[in-house]
C-alpha cells in the first residue's frame, strides 16, 4: 500500500509555491474559502472532519480529541467532538455554505497506544453518528488502524492528501550491560556517528 493516498475530485491544483498552509492543531478548527489554502493536521487517535460545500467553494477542518456529548462539565471545549462539529458547521454557514450541500471526509481514530481504552474507535464512531444524525453526507473515510496520519485538505475543492506515519512500537527495556567495553582497534582514530 502506498504511503500516500489522494482522495480528490479532479480540479486544477495551485502550484506548491502559491499555496497558503494553515495548521489545525488539537482542539482547533479552521474554515477557508481561499483558493490557495491548504489546511493541515497530524492525527493519531484524534479525528479530523474535512467538510465542504462544493458549490460555494468553502470548506473547513476540525481536530477533536474525545467524542463529548456525555454532559461533561467542560463540554464547551473544542477538544470535544460535539462542540467542535457545531462550530465547524456554523463557521461554514457564515461563509455562505448551505447545510444541505455539505459533504464530509473523515480521518484518524487510530489505536496508537496499546493497553488503553480505544478512544480512536470512540472518536470514529462519534463522527459517523454525528454526520448521520445531522444528515450530512460522508463521501469517504480513512479511520482506525495503527498508524498516525498527516492530512492536507484543500477546502475549496475537497481534495485531501493523506500520509501514513508508522508509530514505532514502545522500546524494549534491556538489562544494563555491566561488562567492560571492548577496547577500540589499534590505529582507529576516526569515530563515525
Amino acid at each position: 500500500m502506498s504511503r500516500f493516498t489522494n482522495l480528490a475530485r479532479s480540479a486544477e491544483r495551485p502550484k506548491p509555491g502559491d499555496q497558503r498552509k494553515f495548521n489545525v492543531f488539537q482542539g482547533q478548527y479552521k474554515v477557508s474559502n481561499l483558493e490557495n489554502a491548504v489546511l493541515s493536521t497530524l492525527l493519531g487517535s484524534c479525528v479530523a472532519v474535512c467538510m465542504y460545500d462544493p458549490e460555494a467553494g468553502v470548506g473547513g477542518m476540525n481536530h477533536f480529541l474525545v467524542p463529548g456529548g456525555e454532559n461533561r462539565a467542560n463540554e464547551r471545549s473544542l477538544s470535544h467532538g460535539a462542540y467542535s462539529m457545531e462550530l465547524l458547521i456554523n463557521g461554514l454557514l457564515k461563509r455562505c455554505a448551505e447545510r444541505k450541500r455539505l459533504v464530509a471526509k473523515l480521518f484518524g481514530g487510530a489505536s496508537v497506544m496499546s493497553g488503553l481504552s480505544d478512544v480512536g474507535q470512540q472518536n470514529a464512531e462519534f463522527a459517523r453518528s454525528f454526520l448521520a444524525t445531522e444528515d450530512i453526507l460522508c463521501i469517504s473515510e480513512s479511520l482506525g488502524g495503527k498508524s498516525a496520519r498527516r492530512i492536507n485538505f484543500w477546502p475549496c475543492t475537497g481534495r485531501v492528501q493523506q500520509l501514513f506515519i508508522p508509530i514505532a512500537d514502545a522500546p524494549q527495556v534491556e538489562e544494563e550491560d555491566k561488562s567492560e567495553p571492548e577496547a577500540p582497534p589499534a590505529g582507529n582514530d576516526v569515530e563515525l556517528f
